[in-house]
């Protein structure tokens, strides 16, 4: 875990500011933005707190600093958990989060906390899925997290939980979402899943420590899963459900909105179905989902996901071919990655059945398909409609 990048003392302020009753999310945004500072807020007098628009007894429980004894009782908890505060002043605050409309003033967070400046793509859903929803959640989710994206959700029972584990079991990265403290596990039968996604992945919240998951708290935690990501998929929920409400923050937000077609019997399938009529990205693979990015969110994962193979597969050899040189990892994997570009051309499409035959005597069909994956996520192979597949030049 990211060790805290604020004193104490600053951390103390910040939960100060963040428990004063009646003080809510975006009065405390203007706050610091005239001030700069929760030490400066508190230092103000009741009647200039009053002069920007807080009312009397807000400002006056300002002023009186009662909320500091809370404060110190949140900094033991959080100590406790193995929990940090990231507030919206901090450098490790979601930089596309900070931008919305309402952004907490202080975020709660347990794990990996650089997690919150990668490229983050929301996956949502139904609590009830059916298996056909299950399915692409997870073979989605597991895609995406492959090709460099951190996988967002709320950690709720269904999708969501299918959709952390997937990214969690590609060995990629996720961050959960909460609508209660990040010390409390909702629902209770996602305490094992909480306690990888908090050794693996993030676990952030902006309810302080011990917070119940009340109802009326899921709205508010969804405009947080929209916010720090780039985009939001949505994989089954009905018409009126919590997905579909993110779905709309996202576009309010102006982040991408994409959706996984379903049965038009099923009421599951009746959200996504119904955003894609009203212009949602429709989802059938994970390039679907990469290809409509904005361009420098994918030229990132591009370069991210070359460093990432690269040493992942330990120092790059150069393969002499008619092309000219490359670079490919080393190592069996490397190897088969060869095989497979010295199949491909420049100028003419291969088809996968085709490639497939061609190596059956040196390699699998599925490490075929893994090492296409990883040239493309290279840069040296582009895949064609039909499953065809190029030498890039």
């Amino acid at each position: 875990m990211s060790s805290p990048a604020i004193s104490p003392e600053t951390e103390l302020h910040w939960l100060a500011l963040r428990l004063i009753p009646g003080l809510g999310t975006r009065k405390a945004g203007k706050l610091i933005d005239r001030y700069r500072t929760p030490q400066a807020v508190f230092r103000a007098s009741r009647s200039e707190l009053e002069s920007h628009g807080v009312g009397g007894a807000v400002a006056q429980t300002i002023v009186s600093g009662c909320s500091f004894e809370d404060a110190a009782e949140q900094q033991q908890r959080m100590k406790d958990a193995g929990a940090v505060t990231v507030p919206i002043a901090d450098p490790r605050y979601p930089a596309l989060l900070r931008d919305i409309f309402d952004p907490p003033v202080l975020l709660f967070a347990r794990g990996r906390v650089e997690l919150m400046s990668t490229v983050c793509l929301a996956v949502v859903g139904t609590r009830r899925p059916t298996t056909y929803g299950v399915a692409a959640a997870e073979r989605l989710s597991g895609n995406l997290s492959r090709a460099g994206l951190t996988i967002a959700s709320g950690m709720a029972r269904g999708i969501d939980a299918a959709a952390h584990r997937s990214a969690l079991g590609a060995g990629g990265s996720t961050v959960a979402v909460l609508g209660c403290g990040v010390d409390v596990v909702y629902p209770s039968e996602n305490r094992r899943l909480a306690a990888e996604i908090a050794e693996k992945g993030l676990i952030v919240s902006e309810f302080p420590m011990g917070a119940t998951a009340f109802p009326q708290n899921f709205p508010i935690r969804n405009r947080v899963i929209s916010g720090l990501s780039v985009g939001v998929l949505v994989v089954e929920g009905a018409q009126y459900s919590g997905s579909a409400i993110t779905a709309k923050l996202a576009l309010d937000q102006g982040r991408e909105v994409f959706a996984v077609p379903g049965n038009i019997t099923s009421k599951e399938s009746w959200g996504p179905n119904l955003l894609i009529k009203q212009g949602a990205k429709l989802v059938q693979e994970w390039n679907d989902v990469i290809a409509d990015l904005p361009e420098q969110v994918r030229a990132r994962l591009i370069s991210e996901g070359r460093e990432r193979l690269l040493a992942g597969f330990g120092e790059a050899k150069t393969a002499q071919g008619p092309e000219g040189a490359e670079r490919l990892p080393s190592g069996p994997n490397g190897e088969i990655g060869r095989r497979v570009l010295e199949r491909l051309k420049v100028d003419a499409a291969i088809a996968l059945d085709e490639l497939v035959d061609g190596l059956e005597e040196y390699t699998t069909p599925s490490e075929v398909i893994a090492a296409l994956f990883e040239l493309e996520m290279l840069g040296l192979a582009k895949q064609l409609p039909g499953k065809n597949f190029v030498k890039v030049w």
